[in-house]
Protein backbone atom coordinates (compact mmCIF):
# COMPACT_ATOMS: atom_id res chain seq x y z
CA UNK A 1 0.00 0.00 0.00
CA UNK A 2 1.28 3.33 -1.12
CA UNK A 3 0.64 5.63 1.82
CA UNK A 4 1.85 9.05 0.22
CA UNK A 5 1.11 9.91 -3.48
CA UNK A 6 4.02 12.08 -4.16
CA UNK A 7 2.31 14.78 -5.17
CA UNK A 8 -0.85 15.28 -2.96
CA UNK A 9 -1.13 15.13 0.84
CA UNK A 10 -3.78 12.88 0.64
CA UNK A 11 -4.29 10.22 3.28
CA UNK A 12 -2.30 12.59 5.68
CA UNK A 13 -3.59 15.12 8.61
CA UNK A 14 -2.15 17.07 11.30
CA UNK A 15 -1.92 15.50 14.82
CA UNK A 16 -5.23 16.21 16.75
CA UNK A 17 -6.45 17.76 13.57
CA UNK A 18 -8.71 16.78 10.91
CA UNK A 19 -7.02 18.62 7.76
CA UNK A 20 -3.53 18.66 6.52
CA UNK A 21 -1.78 21.90 8.05
CA UNK A 22 -2.18 24.94 6.21
CA UNK A 23 1.67 25.66 6.68
CA UNK A 24 4.49 24.77 8.05
CA UNK A 25 4.47 21.28 5.65
CA UNK A 26 4.50 21.24 1.77
CA UNK A 27 4.37 18.23 -0.89
CA UNK A 28 6.85 19.41 -3.42
CA UNK A 29 9.22 17.44 -5.53
CA UNK A 30 8.01 13.46 -4.71
CA UNK A 31 8.23 14.66 -0.84
CA UNK A 32 6.47 15.39 2.43
CA UNK A 33 8.67 18.60 3.51
CA UNK A 34 8.30 19.59 6.40
CA UNK A 35 9.42 23.49 6.48
CA UNK A 36 12.14 24.70 8.93
CA UNK A 37 11.20 27.79 11.48
CA UNK A 38 14.03 27.81 13.49
CA UNK A 39 11.83 27.37 16.57
CA UNK A 40 13.36 24.28 17.57
CA UNK A 41 11.54 22.69 20.94
CA UNK A 42 8.70 24.91 20.24
CA UNK A 43 7.88 23.29 17.59
CA UNK A 44 7.39 24.83 13.70
CA UNK A 45 4.45 26.19 12.61
CA UNK A 46 2.82 22.80 10.69
CA UNK A 47 2.63 20.64 13.55
CA UNK A 48 3.19 16.63 13.70
CA UNK A 49 1.39 14.93 10.71
CA UNK A 50 0.29 11.57 10.93
CA UNK A 51 -1.11 8.75 8.54
CA UNK A 52 -4.79 8.75 9.04
CA UNK A 53 -5.49 4.98 8.98
CA UNK A 54 -4.13 2.90 12.42
CA UNK A 55 -2.43 0.27 12.12
CA UNK A 56 -0.98 -3.06 13.94
CA UNK A 57 1.59 -5.31 11.92
CA UNK A 58 2.80 -3.73 9.17
CA UNK A 59 6.44 -2.81 7.55
CA UNK A 60 6.91 0.61 6.84
CA UNK A 61 9.45 2.00 4.11
CA UNK A 62 10.83 5.35 3.27
CA UNK A 63 13.52 7.52 2.68
CA UNK A 64 14.17 10.76 4.39
CA UNK A 65 16.99 13.73 4.17
CA UNK A 66 17.55 16.21 6.81
CA UNK A 67 19.05 19.84 6.53
CA UNK A 68 22.27 20.83 8.19
CA UNK A 69 21.65 20.92 12.16
CA UNK A 70 17.94 19.40 11.58
CA UNK A 71 15.86 17.19 13.92
CA UNK A 72 12.85 15.50 13.33
CA UNK A 73 10.94 11.56 14.14
CA UNK A 74 8.99 9.00 12.86
CA UNK A 75 6.34 7.84 15.20
CA UNK A 76 4.55 4.14 14.95
CA UNK A 77 1.63 3.29 16.79
CA UNK A 78 0.24 6.53 18.03
CA UNK A 79 -1.99 7.70 19.94
CA UNK A 80 -4.33 10.96 19.68
CA UNK A 81 -5.05 11.71 22.92
CA UNK A 82 -6.39 15.82 23.27
CA UNK A 83 -3.85 17.87 24.54
CA UNK A 84 -0.55 14.90 24.75
CA UNK A 85 1.82 15.45 21.88
CA UNK A 86 2.48 11.79 19.98
CA UNK A 87 5.55 11.39 21.61
CA UNK A 88 3.81 10.93 24.92
CA UNK A 89 2.59 7.52 23.37
CA UNK A 90 4.55 6.55 20.39
CA UNK A 91 7.94 5.13 20.41
CA UNK A 92 10.32 6.99 17.72
CA UNK A 93 12.35 6.46 15.31
CA UNK A 94 14.89 9.53 15.28
CA UNK A 95 15.86 11.60 12.25
CA UNK A 96 18.45 13.52 12.66
CA UNK A 97 21.76 16.04 11.17
CA UNK A 98 24.67 13.77 13.77
CA UNK A 99 27.33 15.67 12.52
CA UNK A 100 25.48 19.21 14.24
CA UNK A 101 22.49 18.59 16.01
CA UNK A 102 23.43 18.82 19.80
CA UNK A 103 21.57 16.08 20.49
CA UNK A 104 23.71 13.71 18.98
CA UNK A 105 26.03 14.34 21.79
CA UNK A 106 23.38 14.05 24.56
CA UNK A 107 21.24 10.62 25.75
CA UNK A 108 23.34 8.02 26.29
CA UNK A 109 25.52 5.70 24.01
CA UNK A 110 24.18 7.48 21.13
CA UNK A 111 21.03 6.72 21.86
CA UNK A 112 19.41 9.64 20.65
CA UNK A 113 21.24 9.70 16.70
CA UNK A 114 19.72 8.93 13.79
CA UNK A 115 17.69 5.57 13.63
CA UNK A 116 17.66 4.97 17.42
CA UNK A 117 14.93 4.44 18.96
CA UNK A 118 14.58 7.79 20.39
CA UNK A 119 16.57 8.22 23.98
CA UNK A 120 16.07 4.54 25.02
CA UNK A 121 18.34 2.43 22.40
CA UNK A 122 21.06 3.31 19.93
CA UNK A 123 21.67 2.41 16.20
CA UNK A 124 23.74 0.05 15.41
CA UNK A 125 25.71 0.30 13.34
CA UNK A 126 25.36 4.31 13.39
CA UNK A 127 25.21 4.15 9.06
CA UNK A 128 23.64 7.47 8.65
CA UNK A 129 24.41 9.18 5.73
CA UNK A 130 25.78 13.07 5.83
CA UNK A 131 22.47 15.88 6.16
CA UNK A 132 21.32 16.47 2.64
CA UNK A 133 21.61 12.83 1.48
CA UNK A 134 18.77 10.35 1.75
CA UNK A 135 18.39 7.49 3.84
CA UNK A 136 16.29 4.93 3.36
CA UNK A 137 14.76 3.03 6.47
CA UNK A 138 12.01 0.22 7.05
CA UNK A 139 10.15 -0.16 10.19
CA UNK A 140 8.77 -3.62 10.83
CA UNK A 141 6.50 -3.85 13.88
CA UNK A 142 4.68 -7.41 14.30
CA UNK A 143 2.77 -8.35 17.44
CA UNK A 144 5.05 -6.27 18.96
CA UNK A 145 8.45 -6.83 17.62
CA UNK A 146 9.92 -3.81 16.10
CA UNK A 147 13.20 -3.70 13.80
CA UNK A 148 14.11 -0.64 12.55
CA UNK A 149 16.19 -0.91 9.32
CA UNK A 150 18.35 1.88 8.19
CA UNK A 151 20.79 1.53 5.13
CA UNK A 152 20.41 -1.59 4.72
CA UNK A 153 21.11 -2.66 7.88
CA UNK A 154 19.06 -3.74 11.01
CA UNK A 155 20.24 -1.51 13.51
CA UNK A 156 17.49 -1.34 16.63
CA UNK A 157 15.17 -4.79 18.05
CA UNK A 158 13.06 -4.44 20.55
CA UNK A 159 9.55 -5.94 22.01
CA UNK A 160 6.74 -4.05 22.93
CA UNK A 161 5.03 -5.09 26.39
CA UNK A 162 7.41 -7.39 27.96
CA UNK A 163 9.40 -7.30 31.12
CA UNK A 164 12.05 -5.99 29.35
CA UNK A 165 10.51 -3.09 27.75
CA UNK A 166 9.16 -2.10 30.44
CA UNK A 167 12.28 -2.03 32.79
CA UNK A 168 13.90 -0.02 30.06
CA UNK A 169 11.35 2.72 30.34
CA UNK A 170 11.14 2.50 33.77
CA UNK A 171 15.11 3.95 33.78
CA UNK A 172 14.43 6.42 31.48
CA UNK A 173 12.66 9.60 30.92
CA UNK A 174 9.59 8.33 30.02
CA UNK A 175 9.10 6.02 33.24
CA UNK A 176 5.99 8.11 33.97
CA UNK A 177 4.16 8.21 30.65
CA UNK A 178 1.99 5.19 30.83
CA UNK A 179 0.43 5.90 27.51
CA UNK A 180 4.01 5.15 26.14
CA UNK A 181 4.94 2.30 28.35
CA UNK A 182 1.74 0.55 27.28
CA UNK A 183 2.53 1.53 24.02
CA UNK A 184 -0.94 0.83 21.95
CA UNK A 185 -1.73 -2.43 19.41
CA UNK A 186 -2.88 0.11 16.83
CA UNK A 187 -2.05 3.28 16.35
CA UNK A 188 -0.63 6.02 13.67
CA UNK A 189 2.35 6.29 11.87
CA UNK A 190 3.70 9.75 12.38
CA UNK A 191 6.31 12.49 11.14
CA UNK A 192 7.94 14.83 13.29
CA UNK A 193 7.64 18.65 13.18
CA UNK A 194 10.65 19.46 14.89
CA UNK A 195 11.10 22.94 13.55
CA UNK A 196 14.08 22.02 10.83
CA UNK A 197 13.36 20.88 6.97
CA UNK A 198 13.30 17.67 6.56
CA UNK A 199 12.20 15.35 3.57
CA UNK A 200 10.09 11.94 3.39
CA UNK A 201 9.68 10.64 0.32
CA UNK A 202 8.61 6.95 -1.47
Amino acid sequence: VSIFDGKTSAGWRGYNKTAFPEKGWEVVDGTLHCIGSGAGEAGGSGGDIIYDRKLSNFELSLEWKISQGGNSGIFILGQEIPDIPIYESSPEMQVLDNERHPDAKLGVNGNRMAGSLYDLIPAVPQNTKPAGEWNKISIICYQGTVVFNQNGANVVEFHLWTEDWKKMCANSKFKDWQWFINTAKEGYIGLQDHANDVWYRN
